[in-house]
């Protein structure tokens, strides 16, 4: 990796930088990486990542890489649920809900799980309480193994052997080994399937919603009773998905004009 920036500037500049870097970034960075890539002396940058790590921006893993923080997280959730965006997220959510004729929303990971951020129900009486705000676990759901999937491979082993692996369905998989070999098939579709291993009687699907960079950011995801469609017949609806998640990335991509009006 060369050096991508000048390093000069005010403090807030060149926090804004590192938290840019941290956050985009594919693999976790070590804060001397980090230091060659913005071309900040090391001794300024170890100050500047210690403040953001007591403020919880930032946080270093057990390897001594530079992570996003809990209020990081925040920021990112944040600006996704913006309400300069809600509108027209809230619409494409519609009209995904409307071509489904299901449940449908956006997933975001923290930490060990996923928090159901933005939802649209179904009109169906029969339907799963999973109400936005809902935090479901990473194993066993769609959106959580999609997420699992697009982490690197060292990284989700990590992840996976310190998951309690509970069982929550018949289905659920216990076992790290069977978990990431379905995660394998995950990634190369990039397409999570939850095939009853959250509840009993329970399917669903997700697809990712990525940054300009192509790195995930949320997982858009559906779920349905099984009485009603089958995983089959859910998987028929990719084109639907695929198509709603590019038109939410290109929205949360692009930049926003004040018109003053």
């Amino acid at each position: 990796m060369t050096s991508q920036r000048s390093g000069r500037g005010p403090s807030v500049t060149r926090v804004m930088e590192i938290v840019e870097t941290v956050s985009t970034a594919e693999q976790p960075m070590s804060p001397t990486d980090i230091s060659f890539y913005l071309g900040i002396p090391k001794a300024s940058l170890h100050r500047l990542i210690q403040q953001l790590e007591a403020d919880g921006y930032l946080q270093m893993n057990m390897r001594g890489k530079v992570v996003p923080g809990e209020r990081m997280y925040k920021v990112a959730l944040g600006v996704i649920h913006s309400s300069r965006y809600k509108i027209q997220r809230q619409a494409i959510l519609q009209r995904l809900g409307r071509e489904l004729d299901e449940a449908c929303g956006i997933a975001i990971p923290d930490r060990t799980e996923m928090i159901y951020y933005d939802r649209v129900e179904s009109s169906w009486p029969l339907q799963f309480n999973l109400k936005t705000g809902s935090r479901v676990p990473l194993w066993c759901t769609s959106s959580g193994k999609l997420y699992l999937s697009f982490l690197p491979k060292n990284m989700r082993h990590r992840v996976i052997n310190s998951l309690s692996l509970d069982k929550f369905s018949r289905a659920t998989l216990t076992d790290p080994d069977s978990l990431e070999e379905s995660l394998i098939t995950i990634r190369e579709n990039e397409m999570g399937i939850d095939n009853e291993e959250y509840m009993d009687g329970m399917v669903g699907c997700s697809v990712p919603i990525k940054n300009s960079e192509g790195n995930f950011v949320a997982s858009l995801y559906t779920h349905v009773p099984v009485i009603r469609k089958s995983l089959k017949d859910l998987l028929k609806f990719e084109p639907q998905l695929r198509q709603a998640a590019l038109d939410i990335s290109d929205l949360i991509n692009s930049p926003v004009i004040e018109t003053g009006e």
